[in-house]
């Protein structure tokens, strides 16, 4: 089972890194959040998937709960927000959009990881909001961008928010406020379900995999 639980997680990986290949040649791909956390959560599995099968050290558990959670989100996102994507526009890797392979594939594959092959009972309840931390560094990070690069992209017409919900051009600040205590809220109670999740589960992992 430590075999089969990390070939699973350098497969995440491997999805993670092919999903977001194209931000290497396109930079200002780098602003949407799915990427950033994307490429964490390879970096993150590719470091479990290599202790599994080596028997090293497996990633904090901080650590891997926050990926976690974001991966949530990312597939919460993917599949009750965004559009179908557009085959003609995404890059395409033996026949699976980039697009699909890091904003559904990899996340619904990083929450069976969790539920089947980590062990449990490890969350402190502060991680709740801890887990919380990049998403200000985040917004802060997009909101300044767009101050200094105005017409950087990566949106249509140079529009430097890679967000209609946090578009503080388009929105204003009220708006955006209000937009910022729902996605907050959304983040807590992603947070609080993993970790309340973690606290019902058996210690052991389900299926062996340490």
């Amino acid at each position: 089972m430590r075999f089969i639980a990390g070939v699973w997680r350098l497969a995440i990986a491997a999805l993670c890194f092919v999903g977001t290949y194209e931000a290497w040649t396109i930079p200002n791909r780098w602003v949407y959040f799915t990427f950033q956390t994307g490429f964490m959560l390879g970096i993150v599995m590719l470091w479990s998937g290599a202790a599994s099968l080596l028997k090293g050290i497996q990633p904090p558990a901080w650590l891997k709960g926050c990926l976690t959670v974001y991966a949530i989100i990312t597939a919460l996102v993917a599949f009750l927000l965004m559009p179908p994507d557009d085959p003609h526009y995404v890059p395409q890797v033996l026949g699976i959009m980039t697009n699909t392979m890091l904003h559904r594939i990899a996340p619904v594959m990083a929450v069976v990881d969790f539920l089947l092959f980590d062990p449990h009972r490890r969350f402190k309840p502060s991680y709740v909001l801890s887990w919380m931390g990049y998403f200000p560094i985040y917004l802060a990070f997009v909101v300044i961008r767009a101050q200094l690069w105005p017409h950087s992209g990566p949106s249509v017409g140079g529009n430097p928010y890679p967000y209609t919900f946090i578009d503080l051009g388009q929105l204003g600040w009220s708006q955006f406020i209000v937009n910022i205590v729902g996605l907050v809220i959304g983040f807590l109670l992603v947070a609080l379900a993993v970790f309340l999740i973690d606290r019902i589960l058996p210690e052991k992992s389900l299926l062996r995999s340490q």
